[in-house]
């Protein structure tokens, strides 16, 4: 995964609440499908469509146990990613001037 492409498509498809609290739960190791149904309380066909989606990037993989599927993590930008999104973050300060012609006081208030 070099691209800048395939690096937004990861983020495009992480963009799900569901999916987001699957590689939450995921960065602490091994899983199957029936402890992400505990935890997310949704039903198994909808935690294995997250799993598919998740698997069909190469975010995500699995190996069989039994009769158990056991998902992993495989892509190593997710911790981070997830953990960069747990951060308690301070608002940026607001520029003191113009960057560009060194002159005037920045308000304080920003526009949008």
């Amino acid at each position: 995964m070099d691209s800048l492409s395939e690096k937004v498509e990861v983020l495009r498809v992480m963009a799900h609440p569901v999916r987001i609290r699957i590689l939450k739960d995921l960065t602490m190791g091994v899983k199957c499908v029936s402890d992400f149904e505990d935890f997310l309380e949704i039903s198994q066909p909808n935690v294995s469509q997250h799993l598919s989606v998740l698997r069909s990037l190469n975010i995500i993989d699995y190996y069989v146990d039994g009769r158990l599927r056991c998902y992993y993590l495989v892509n190593p930008l997710i911790p981070e990613i997830v953990g960069a999104l747990e951060k308690e973050l301070d608002p940026l300060p607001a520029p003191a001037c113009c960057p560009v012609t060194k002159k005037g006081k920045y308000p304080g208030e920003r526009r949008h």
